[in-house]
C-alpha cells in the first residue's frame, strides 16, 4: 500500500504515453496533490450551448454490462439513440455519430465468470456478442461498438486518472459505507433502508434508489474530490443539462444537500478484473470511472490541442436509463470539470419497462427477450411500439396485446389502408393530381380541405420541434395523429363518390403518405423506404427538407397497391 500515500503524483505512464509518436506536446511537471481545503476556486468547464463548427453530432448509449443477457430495456435505449442519430442524418447532418458498446470490467463480471468457472476475459468475449447482435438485429446504425477491454480504452482511462491526480483531485483515505455489488457503488446511510425480500421472506438492506442489496464495507482506497464541485454542478443543471426536467429536480435536491467525495478505486485483493491504478497494482480503478471514460475514448482522447471536436467531443446527447442518472449527471460532469474538458450538451433520461406494472426481474421470470420480440413482431414494428409507448419521465408497461393494438390501429388499418385506398380511388391518375397540385390547378378547397392542409403544412415543424427537444415519442405521436386525421379526412371527403373533390382529396392523401413516409424514417427505416418506393418518390427527395407540403411534383408514377402492413399471423395471447 506504499503507493497509496496522499501526494504521490508520479506520472510514469502518462509521460510515456505523451512521448509517443501519437502526440507532439509535453506534459507539465507534476505537482504534489493539494489538500482538499487548499484547492483554489476556478471556473470549471460548462456544457456548450452552441454548435461547434466542424464537429459531428455525437450520440451515445450507455455501455451495457456483459454479466447477463440483454433485455427489452437495452433494446429501448438503443432504439432511442438510433432514432436521434437517424433524425440528424435526415435533417442533413450526414456525419452524425452513434456509439454503443459493452462495459466489461468490475465485480459483477468477476463474479459471473467465477460462477461459470471461466476466465473473465473469455466471458466478456462470449457475452459482448449478444449486445452487438442485438444492435444489428434492431437495425441500429451505430458507428462504433466499444468494449472497455480494448487497449485504447485502458490507455485513455489511465491517462484520465493521472491527469486527475496531477491536478490534485485524487487523495487516499479509509472508506466505510454501504456497498452494492450489483450497482458497483457505495451509498451513504441516508440512501439505504431495510426492505423485505418477497422471494425469501428475509429482510435486507437495500439502496433506496435501485432496490439492490448492499453490504457494509471498510477499505482504504483513492478518492476523487467530488465535494469541490457542488456549486459548478448546480450551475450546470440550470442550463437544461438533464432531460426530462423531472429527473433534474431529484438531482438538484441531492446535490444541494451536499456531496461526499467519491471512492474511485477498489483493493485488488477484492477486485482484480479491471484497469489497475497507474503505478499502484494494489488498487483497481472504480468501474464507473472506467466506464464513463468510454465516451471520450471513442472521440480520440487524449485529444491533441484543438482536436477534441474532430471526432465528436463533447457528446451532444448521452441516452441513459433512470437508474444511472447520478453517474452521468453528477460524477461524470464533475470528473470532466476537474480536467477542464468540455461537458456533454445533454443527458436524455428514460424510464423502465414493466410487466403488469411490476419491474422486470430475472428472479421472477418476467423479462422480455428482445430477440424473440424482434423475430415475432418485426424490427420496425418493435421500434414503432417502443418509441410510441415508452416513457421518458416515467415507466411504461409492456404487453404483446399493446404491440398488436398499435400495429393494427395505426399501421395496418391506418397508414397501410390509407395508402392502398388512395391508389385504388385514383384509378391511375395519381401523377396528374400531383402535377396539378404543384401547379395550383386543383379545385378550390372546401373548409375540410383547408383545415386538413393546414395540419399537413404544420406537421414537419411540429415533428422537428419535438425531435430537437429530444422527445422522439412526442414527434411520433404527431405522425400518428396525422395518419388518424388523414383517414377521417379521406372518409369525410369521399373522393370515390365526388369526382369534383377527388383531385384535391387524393392529392392531400398522397402528400400525407409521402410526408409521413419521410418523417417515419428515423423510427421505421425499412418501412419508410417501402412506403416511399411504393409511391415512386425519388431517393434524392427523401430528406427532411423534402417533407414540406407541396414540395415534390415528381412522384406518384404508377404506384402499386400492396400490403405495407400485413395482418399479424397470430393472436395476442399466443
Amino acid at each position: 500500500m506504499a503507493a497509496l500515500r496522499a501526494g504521490t503524483c508520479a506520472l510514469p505512464w502518462a509521460g510515456r504515453f505523451m512521448a509517443s509518436n501519437r502526440f507532439s506536446w509535453k506534459l507539465a511537471s507534476c505537482k504534489t496533490a493539494l489538500p482538499a481545503t487548499t484547492i483554489r476556486p476556478r471556473r470549471f468547464a460548462t456544457a456548450a450551448s452552441e454548435p461547434t463548427p466542424g464537429k459531428p453530432y455525437y450520440i451515445t448509449t450507455p455501455i451495457f454490462y456483459v454479466n447477463a443477457a440483454p433485455h427489452v430495456g437495452h433494446l429501448y435505449t438503443m432504439v432511442i439513440a438510433d432514432v436521434l442519430k437517424r433524425w440528424r442524418v435526415l435533417i442533413g447532418e450526414t456525419d452524425a455519430q452513434l456509439l454503443t458498446g459493452t462495459d466489461e470490467h468490475g465485480m459483477k463480471i468477476q463474479q459471473a465468470a467465477l460462477a461459470e468457472g471461466m476466465e473473465a476475459q473469455a466471458l466478456c468475449d462470449r457475452n459482448y456478442k449478444k449486445f452487438e447482435d442485438l444492435a444489428k438485429a434492431a437495425g441500429i446504425d451505430y458507428d462504433y461498438f466499444i468494449r472497455t477491454t480494448e487497449p485504447a480504452h485502458k490507455d485513455a482511462v489511465q491517462y484520465f486518472w493521472e491527469m486527475l491526480q496531477h491536478r490534485g483531485f485524487i487523495y487516499t483515505a479509509k472508506h466505510e459505507g454501504w456497498y452494492s455489488v450489483s450497482d458497483e457503488t457505495f451509498y451513504p446511510a441516508a440512501q439505504v433502508h431495510k426492505s423485505l425480500d418477497p422471494t425469501t421472506g428475509h429482510t435486507r438492506t437495500v439502496s433506496m434508489e435501485t432496490g439492490k442489496e448492499v453490504e457494509w464495507s471498510s477499505e482504504t482506497n483513492y478518492h476523487f474530490r467530488l465535494s469541490a464541485f457542488q456549486e459548478p454542478l448546480l450551475d450546470l443543471y440550470k442550463t437544461g443539462f438533464i432531460t426530462p426536467t423531472a429527473y433534474a429536480h431529484n438531482i438538484v435536491k441531492s446535490v444541494s444537500e451536499g456531496l461526499q467525495d467519491l471512492s474511485i478505486s477498489r483493493p485488488a485483493e477484492r477486485l482484480t478484473w479491471g484497469i489497475p491504478v497507474p503505478g499502484d497494482d494494489t488498487q483497481t480503478i472504480y468501474v464507473w470511472v472506467d466506464a464513463l471514460v468510454n465516451y471520450l475514448t471513442k472521440a480520440g482522447y487524449p485529444f491533441a490541442p484543438g482536436q477534441g471536436a474532430r471526432l465528436g467531443w463533447p457528446a451532444d446527447v448521452h441516452v441513459v436509463g433512470k437508474d444511472i442518472v447520478r453517474f452521468h449527471c453528477v460524477y461524470w460532469p464533475a470528473l470532466l470539470m476537474a480536467l477542464d474538458l468540455p461537458l456533454p450538451r445533454n443527458v436524455l433520461v428514460h424510464g423502465h419497462w414493466t410487466i403488469n406494472r411490476e419491474k422486470m426481474s430475472k428472479s421472477t421470470g418476467n423479462v422480455v427477450n428482445p430477440f424473440f420480440a424482434l423475430d415475432r413482431f418485426g424490427v420496425d414494428t418493435m421500434r414503432f411500439f417502443l418509441i410510441l409507448q415508452g416513457e421518458l419521465a416515467g415507466d411504461a408497461n409492456y404487453d404483446n396485446a399493446y404491440i398488436i393494438r398499435d400495429y393494427d390501429k395505426t399501421l395496418r388499418n391506418g397508414l397501410g389502408n390509407l395508402a392502398s385506398r388512395a391508389i385504388g380511388c385514383a384509378k391511375g391518375e395519381v401523377p396528374t393530381y400531383i402535377a396539378n397540385g404543384a401547379e395550383g390547378k386543383l379545385p378550390s378547397p372546401t373548409s375540410a380541405d383547408t383545415d386538413y392542409e393546414t395540419q399537413l403544412r404544420e406537421l414537419p415543424s411540429k415533428v422537428a420541434s419535438h425531435m430537437n427537444s429530444l422527445n422522439p415519442r412526442a414527434a411520433l405521436q404527431e405522425i400518428r395523429a396525422i395518419i388518424e386525421l388523414g383517414n377521417k379526412y379521406f372518409h369525410n371527403t369521399s373522393p370515390w363518390e365526388n369526382p369534383t373533390a377527388r383531385q384535391r382529396s387524393i392529392y392531400n392523401i398522397a402528400e400525407t403518405i409521402r410526408m409521413t413516409g419521410i418523417l417515419l424514417h428515423p423510427f421505421m427505416p425499412t418501412k419508410s423506404k417501402e412506403i416511399l418506393d411504393m409511391f415512386q418518390v425519388n431517393p434524392q427527395r427523401r430528406s427532411f427538407a423534402s417533407a414540406e407540403y407541396g414540395s415534390d411534383p415528381t412522384y406518384g408514377e404508377s404506384p402499386k397497391r400492396r400490403h405495407l402492413f400485413p395482418r399479424l399471423p397470430f393472436k395476442d395471447n399466443e
